[in-house]
């Protein structure tokens, strides 16, 4: 009988030199502080320390995290990856899908030109109703999935000796 694959994502510390950040767009109060304790909850549930910067919305958040990755982030330790948070709510206008698409493509070029470890939990959702279940710790964690998808590209990074 063959060997159970063993689950690479639920290995529980980081390495105590390795520092995060998590990027939030904070354009909706309610739903940004349920996506930040879920990232906070997850990155402390792996040992993980971190820094907190806020923007004003989603668009925002792909370049400050380009801007702390090259500035050595924080106290010059540099940061070995990054949670992307906010929300965008579907309006009447053809702002929503400008804002959704790009946020999403600096977050995806971001991560594979510089190989930084990125978890995307920039919500793209109809109405607040639907944003607050997926935010919530307890239901949908979004905030705490993008913390996880970040730790798991990190692992992989360590594992492949890219961050050598």
């Amino acid at each position: 009988m063959a060997e159970p694959q063993r689950r690479t994502d639920a290995e529980p510390h980081v390495a105590a030199q390795d520092h995060f950040l998590i990027v939030e767009g904070r354009f909706y109060d309610d739903v940004g502080d349920r996506l930040l304790a879920g990232a906070k909850a997850a990155l402390e549930a792996a040992g993980a320390t971190y820094d907190v910067v806020t923007m004003p919305g989603a668009l925002e958040v792909p370049p400050a995290i380009a801007m702390a990755v090259e500035t050595g982030g924080s106290e010059g330790r540099g940061y070995a990856g990054a949670v992307a948070l906010g929300c965008i709510m579907r309006g009447e206008t053809y702002h929503f899908e400008i804002v959704s698409n790009e946020s999403a493509r600096g977050l995806m070029a971001l991560g594979l030109e510089r190989r930084f470890p990125i978890g995307n939990g920039i919500l793209t959702v109809e109405d607040e109703d639907q944003a607050l279940v997926r935010a919530d710790p307890s239901r949908g964690d979004k905030g705490g999935e993008a913390a996880r998808a970040m730790l798991a590209l990190w692992r992989l990074k360590r594992r492949a000796g890219a961050g050598r």
